[in-house]
């Protein structure tokens, strides 16, 4: 699936306290593959550092159009020329104004007015400043010009009013550019995936639990949403950060995970990706079990089924993909799970040959009619082409129902 790789973004910083927020884009945009180069405005400068976005950017912060050094090599004009596409986030009201108008009285507006490539503005200001008629018709303007708008978003304000004019989250701006760049073909569609381990209580310090690291779940989750769909990531204790744009429900046990996976129903996407564990105590300790020169006793019981609940839930997914970590037997094993559990996909791999908490994974994709096998690559590699596939999936099944009717 596409991300930002090989993408240069042009990032324009004007004032507002939403300026704090554009640090959070960098990051986002970085970890997708992006190159960004950043102007930040005297106002914006009131709220951030050029050190802090020259640290998170690694490139050199542009603030003076009167530098020697920048205009000497015409910085108003190169820059956006050497990107694909400008972002100005936050966007206030005087910016706004400024590029509707065609004022150019410092590196930011004059790189604007310069420029040759495709403009996005994510507005942030109080609500009676957005809804102000000059506000509206200098939106007016740009949106009659081919200037693309992310947000604003209702919510409370730095200055303790409430309303229309906040700032899109960087997630949303980030799938803003995402659209921007590629056809996202789950844009309209829901996904829960579950990642990581589960931990069952012993007692309070001690629980049986798995090696999964939870790498290739959250991989999943992150293409989903690089593919445009709106996911719910239902994660057990693991050290992944969580991806960018997702929901994030942590939990512990299996029921804890079953209990937020039919929470999260319906949806258009299940991925249980999780490696839960099949039994737990039946009667967990509530204090420390002490060490008496004599192993305790444990009476296991079997945990929840949450793939074959999933798949045979009334609000049962269109797709319900299943994982199977075997140690032998690999085909068989998942040909037999993919059947009783009663999913539409599985993914299998050899655990005794791939490890849980490695980088790289070998898959086999199975369906009722092909087994299809992967070469062996990285998890974000698996996570992407699993997306695609799921993509062609539900064109496919569009098609037919246009075909049908």
């Amino acid at each position: 699936m596409k991300t930002l790789e090989n993408k240069s973004i042009l990032l324009v910083i004007s004032g507002g306290i939403a300026a704090y927020k554009s640090l959070e884009l960098i990051r986002l945009i970085r970890k997708s593959g992006g190159n960004v180069r950043c102007i930040l405005t005297s106002g914006g400068a009131q709220f951030i550092t050029p050190l802090s976005v020259s640290s998170l950017s690694e490139n050199e912060t542009y603030t003076d159009l009167w530098s020697l050094k920048d205009e000497t090599e015409m910085g108003h004009i190169r820059l956006s020329r050497e990107a694909d596409v400008i972002i100005v986030a936050p966007a206030s009201a005087n910016i706004i104004a400024k590029l509707a108008n065609g004022s150019a009285d410092d590196l930011a507006s004059t790189a604007l007015l310069a420029a040759n490539k495709q403009i996005l503005i994510a507005p942030a200001m109080n609500h009676e400043m957005w809804n102000n008629e000059s506000t509206q018709e200098n939106i007016a303007k740009l949106k009659s010009r081919g200037i693309r708008q992310i947000g604003p978003v209702e919510g409370d304000m730095a200055c303790n009013e409430y309303g229309m004019g906040r700032m899109s989250e960087p997630s949303d701006i980030l799938g803003g550019l995402l659209d921007f760049f590629f056809e996202r073909p789950l844009k309209s569609f829901s996904a829960i995936v579950t990642s990581g381990p589960t931990y069952e209580p012993i007692d309070p310090v001690r629980f049986i639990g798995n090696r999964s690291s939870g790498k290739q779940g959250h991989a999943i989750a992150q293409a989903l949403f690089e593919a445009g769909a709106s996911v719910t990531l239902i994660s057990g204790p693991t050290h992944e950060k969580p991806p960018a744009g997702v929901k994030l429900i942590n939990i512990e046990t299996a029921t804890e995970m079953l209990r937020a996976c039919e929470k999260s129903l319906p949806a258009d996407i299940f991925v249980g990706a999780a490696a839960v564990s099949d039994w737990g105590p039946a009667a967990p300790s509530a204090q420390k079990i002490k060490k008496s020169g004599k192993a305790p006793s444990l009476t296991l019981k079997e945990n929840p089924d949450i793939l074959k609940t999933v798949s045979n839930h009334k609000k049962r997914p269109g797709l319900v993909i299943g994982f199977a970590a075997e140690t032998e037997s690999l085909l068989e094993n998942a040909k037999s799970k993919l059947k009783t559990k009663n999913c539409d996909w599985i993914l299998a791999n050899n655990v005794s040959e791939n490890l849980f908490g490695s980088d790289e994974n070998q898959v086999y994709l199975l369906t009722s009619t092909s087994t299809d096998k992967w070469e062996k690559q990285g998890k974000r590699a698996i996570a992407r082409r699993l997306a695609e596939k799921i993509g062609e999936y539900f064109a496919h099944d569009h098609r037919s129902k246009e075909a049908a009717e």
